[in-house]
Formats: structure tokens, sequence, C-alpha cells
């Protein structure tokens, strides 16, 4: 299944696991295979007050983890979190 970034961008992120909210794609930076062009990984900034990024901190959530796709959220399964 092909998926768009602009059909997946601005959807929350739900880790099911733990049912909590990780961050809304599109505040985010992907880590892309060079060679197929596929998504590998999302890397989800953490924020502190007023949006300001804390520097070096950061979750990495791989394609694999993702579960559904749905209308509004993007829901994966990990531990690793």
């Amino acid at each position: 299944m092909a998926v768009r970034y602009k059909d997946i961008s601005g959807k929350e992120i739900v880790n099911v696991t733990h049912g909590s909210r990780l961050g809304i794609l599109g505040q985010t930076d992907m880590e892309i295979n060079e060679d197929t062009g596929q998504i590998e990984s999302f890397i989800i900034p953490n924020y502190k007050w007023f949006g300001l990024k804390k520097e070096g901190e950061e979750t990495k959530i791989r394609w694999s983890s993702i579960r559904k796709i749905g209308e509004d959220m993007i829901m994966i399964d990990t531990d690793k979190l």
C-alpha cells in the first residue's frame, strides 16, 4: 500500500501500548532509505513550555511500529518509548 506524506501529515501519533500521545506528524523529521525512498522512521522532538525544543531529546518511531493509520490519528504499538 502506498501512502503519501500529505495524506498522513497533521495526524496525531498515539502509542496504543501506553495510551500516550506522542505528537502530531508534521512537527517531525523522517529517516528515509536512500536506496528505496521508503520512510524508515519518524523522529519526534520533545518540546517543553512555549514550544521550545529540548536539546537532544527526541522519540524515534519505526515505520514497522505503525499498526493503523486512521482518519485523525496514527496508532503505533511499541514498548520501546
